[in-house]
């Protein structure tokens, strides 16, 4: 039924002002053709990001949103870095980490968060 849908992913903040310069400047998403009064929506690839604020901003402690950056996950890693993104560090089973990627056989990915705490992550695939 949803299969030939698109989905869109939708993300709670605290200051809907300061998620602008995140997800708009230090992420460089753009903003999307339609923007609702209070909220805020960007085009990322062909999938929409839309932002709202919400007083239970960064309670989910799982990834929200995961972008597949191909052979880029270090470059991307960098490029954030330089922006003043702190990258998150897991212990998880048979995972080694290089830097702020962490590594599983052929699988990298890399977690950060947003100011309100949204886990986000870049991966190879």
């Amino acid at each position: 039924m949803l299969g030939n849908e698109n989905a869109i992913a939708t993300i709670a903040v605290k200051d809907i002002k300061a998620a602008g310069k995140f997800y708009g400047g230090t992420l460089g998403l753009k903003p999307a053709d339609k923007q609702e009064p209070g909220t805020l929506a960007y085009k990322s690839g062909n999938s929409t990001i839309f932002v709202y604020p919400s007083q239970y901003a960064g309670t989910n402690k799982a990834t929200a949103v995961t972008w597949a950056v191909g052979d880029d996950v270090e470059a991307v890693v960098q490029s954030l870095k330089a922006k003043g993104v702190a990258f998150e560090h897991y212990d998880m089973p048979n995972t080694t980490r290089k830097g702020d990627v962490h590594v599983q056989g052929k699988r990298k990915v890399a977690w950060f968060k947003d100011p309100d705490g949204n886990i986000h992550s870049v991966v190879n695939g």
